[in-house]
């Protein structure tokens, strides 16, 4: 930015704060605030890298609050407000809800034998027959749970099925590959 009588360019020293810079226009002394709104010590270079990256930022901020599924939360809610699903020890989440379609995680799949899971959550059964009285009772509890878990999501206007998922960072988290 040129200013019709601007002749030197120098620097002023400030309180403390390093230097300030103002030129010497023959008329009064113009600081670089009064130039453009550049703070003292910094140059147009930086400026305009600090206005590209707060620009990124606020796109990488803004796309990441677009991403997020306020359905499936608000589903979630809805689950820890259910007196049997919030006293299971595993929480079922919905992970999304896509075309009247809910994904939900779950510790059942064919590829982990239900024992497993329930070893894990009830340590006392470790070791059980699977047609041991209280490990078939632990899988009544589960199914119970779990049609509960069904009857919830569906009952949402938006929800036309549930897909299971199993929850394989639930697993990891254990120490156990599914």
């Amino acid at each position: 930015m040129a200013f019709p009588c601007q002749r030197t360019r120098r620097r002023l020293p400030t309180c403390g704060e390093g230097w300030a810079f103002a030129i010497d226009t023959g008329c009064r002394a113009v600081t670089d605030e009064e130039q453009g709104g550049v703070p003292a010590g910094m140059d147009r270079f930086t400026r305009n890298y600090l206005i590209v990256l707060g620009v990124i930022a606020a796109l990488v901020l803004g796309a990441w609050v677009a991403s997020w599924d306020w359905r499936a939360g608000d589903i979630n809610a809805l689950l820890e407000d259910d007196p049997l699903v919030a006293s299971y020890p595993y929480s079922f989440r919905v992970l999304a809800v896509e075309n009247g379609v809910a994904r939900v995680s779950s510790p059942r799949s064919y590829e982990v034998p239900v024992m497993r899971f329930l070893a894990v959550i009830r340590p006392e059964l470790h070791g059980k027959a699977q047609d041991a009285p209280e490990m078939m009772a632990a899988q009544a509890d589960l199914v119970k749970v779990q049609k509960r878990v069904e009857q919830i999501v569906r009952g949402q206007p938006d929800v036309r099925s549930v897909r299971w998922v199993l929850d394989r960072q639930w697993y990891s988290d254990r120490g156990i590959s599914p």
